[in-house]
């Protein structure tokens, strides 16, 4: 193992950081990294194989309960790989009509998260951009048809609305937390450049800004069976499609703090994922000029995180104007620079997914993530202490998005159009502990545990 510095793209911008394990004035260091060497033999590494081709623009992949694997593609479409490996011709979903995806590259139908006691409350959640507004973020809520395999597309309910400023950062992830049942919303900060122009909060920036939803992680109950009511998103009349859990971290403020933020600080948290096992919450959120991130909110987290942006890119100083001390501030497990070695280093970071599948024990507990621009592969394990692989390569252009198998399996999109699963030829050495999958309970609704049922 070894200690690895960092080098800015521009060695004058910022003069030079030190590896110490404090501040120095004002300043961010480095993340501390304990890099593995590049793939000594022996060691954990992992392959991507090939199970499907011919999707358009895949962004998200999701299960539902099933051996099914839905794939997302940025022009509206759902499909369904069966659970025999087919694509099936019919769409599961098919809103290209009222999607905007034409005109902007990161607008579209962006995410899709199944209700956790699907296909009992036979709801499913899509996070797309509004083709009849300025481009709306719209959370919406679809029903299953009487098949199995095909969405009711008139099902349609209006969740919650938000207003973008910009045609980029829309962000996009859906997740259900493992622990709650709540449905967790990521949000970037409203698009351009460096959190600033028009659209943006004068002085500090849509993501610092407490009042609006950009460039946070919301938290609601579309159940809305308890909680308080919607406090900041735009619904359109009826009853609320909504509420707000009371223990949001912010619920009490009454200083104007939408209740609905669950964290803050936040610039194009593009994909993150809760470890099924665990219910840790992976953040992943992509950087500006210099550096790509990996937040780590653990399980026991009662919210109210603040990840920095714009007052800290990753965990270099930014622009501190009007920011806090910097210790109101969490900062990433993991950061790359953009300009670094050639396994090392990307420009737009694609949250993956801790593995906690049965078929290659050797990845057990390991998050497994990517870059968009760069095609390179990372694996992170906290034992204490995170220890960082670079992968490089592994055959995959423009990694999207990772999705997981109701059973723990992983697998990851290229935005090219096919769909790999995440494998491993290493075993763990004879005697060492196997990280065995155990499903949480939920403990404060009443959803089961996500299960394969067929």
């Amino acid at each position: 193992m070894k200690k690895k510095l960092f080098e800015f793209r521009w060695f004058w911008l910022a003069g030079l950081f030190l590896l110490v394990a404090g501040w120095l004035g004002g300043t961010a260091v480095a993340a501390q990294r304990t890099l593995n060497p590049a793939t000594p033999e022996g060691s954990v590494s992992i392959t991507a194989s090939p199970i499907k081709s011919g999707f358009t623009q895949p962004v998200d992949i999701a299960n539902a309960g099933d051996d099914r694997l839905f794939i997302v593609e940025r022009n509206g479409v759902i499909r369904i790989i069966d659970a025999n490996g087919d694509l099936l011709t019919t769409p599961f979903l098919d809103i290209n009509g009222i999607v905007d995806s034409e005109t902007h590259s990161e607008r579209g139908l962006l995410g899709l998260a199944f209700h956790p006691d699907y296909p009992n409350t036979p709801y499913f959640y899509v996070n797309y951009t509004d083709d009849e507004s300025n481009g709306d973020t719209i959370i919406a809520r679809y029903t299953v048809s009487s098949d199995p395999n095909v969405a009711d597309s008139d099902s349609a309910i209006e969740i919650l609305r938000i207003d973008q400023p910009n045609a980029n950062h829309n962000a996009g992830d859906l997740n259900f937390g493992p622990q709650d049942g709540y449905l967790y919303i990521a949000m970037g900060d409203g698009g351009g450049a460096e959190d600033s122009g028009t659209g943006h909060t004068d002085g500090i920036g849509n993501a610092q800004d407490m009042t609006k939803l950009l460039g946070k992680v919301l938290r609601i109950n579309v159940d809305g069976d308890t909680g308080l009511a919607p406090d900041c998103g735009t619904i359109n009349g009826g009853t609320p499609p909504y509420t707000i859990p009371a223990d949001n971290p912010f619920t009490a403020s009454g200083d104007g703090i939408c209740n609905e933020i669950w964290a803050s600080g936040l610039r194009n948290p593009w994909r993150v994922s809760f470890d099924r096992q665990t219910a840790d919450y992976y953040i992943a959120d992509v950087g500006q000029g210099l550096w790509e991130e990996v937040n780590f909110q653990p399980a026991n987290s009662t919210g109210g995180e603040n990840y920095g942006w714009r007052c800290y890119e990753g965990d270099a100083t930014f622009n501190t104007t009007n920011c806090g001390d910097i210790s109101t501030y969490v900062f990433p497990f993991d950061v790359y620079p953009h300009n670094g070695s050639a396994n090392d280093s990307g420009n737009a970071i694609t949250g993956g997914y801790v593995y906690r599948g049965n078929d290659f024990p050797a990845l057990a507990g390991i998050y497994i993530y990517a870059d968009f621009g760069s095609g390179n592969f990372w694996m992170a394990q906290n034992n204490g202490g995170w220890t960082i692989t670079p992968l490089g390569g592994i055959g995959v252009s423009s990694p999207s998005s990772f999705g997981e198998g109701c059973d723990g399996e992983l697998y990851v999109a290229s935005f090219a159009g096919t769909i790999y699963q995440i494998q491993s030829n290493t075993l763990k050495p004879t005697g060492a502990a196997l990280d065995q999958f155990v499903y949480l309970p939920l403990l404060f609704n009443n959803h089961p545990a996500p299960s394969c049922t067929g």
